[in-house]
């Protein structure tokens, strides 16, 4: 059996494991957004930062890579992606099905956000956004970091993404 992971975030950039295959992906239903809280990584209990995740639209489209796990390291993959994703149980290990930029259809294990979790903050405005990540550090680094590896690897990889371009913008200026 084949398994992919879906990476749209921090797994783009640092998927912390070796891919057999690498190949650009949509998945249709989900958009990505600043709208978990980071307690862990990007920020503290005291002063969270935002990382981001795949909220649920019907009309939602996320772009991002589709990497294909080695079969023989499948049990060591996982258990290191759930280690790294499921800290604090915001997110929802989902298989979801994609679609290669070639054409082929399969399924990969997608990280979701959980709407009823306490760290969800799907409503918040980009402003409010730029203002968090700007002033944000956690376990893993300053959450403007997480930002700018992010939007500087979609970029890399030709998948725009206008609002991380503006929060870029933002939180630059802000940090200035």
């Amino acid at each position: 059996m084949t398994l992919w992971v879906f990476g749209y975030g921090s797994l783009l950039w640092n998927p912390g494991f070796t891919a057999v295959e690498t190949v650009h992906a949509r998945l249709e239903g989900y958009a990505r957004s600043f709208c978990m809280r980071s307690i862990h990584h990007r920020g503290t209990d005291e002063n969270p930062g935002l990382v981001l995740a795949l909220d649920e639209q019907p009309d939602g489209v996320c772009d991002g890579l589709a990497m294909q796990m080695h079969e023989a390291e499948y049990d060591a993959t996982m258990a290191y992606l759930r280690e790294r994703e499921l800290v604090s149980s915001a997110y929802i290990e989902k298989i979801l099905p994609l679609t290669l930029a070639d054409g082929r259809k399969t399924h990969a294990v997608t990280y979701v956000i959980d709407p009823d979790h306490v760290q969800y903050c799907g409503s918040l405005d980009l402003e409010e956004q730029a203002q968090i990540i700007a002033h944000a550090v956690g376990g893993r680094g300053a959450n403007s970091e997480y930002l700018f590896n992010t939007a500087t690897h979609l970029a890399e990889l030709g998948i725009p993404d206008a609002e991380l371009d503006w929060l870029c913008t933002r939180v630059k200026d802000l940090i200035a």
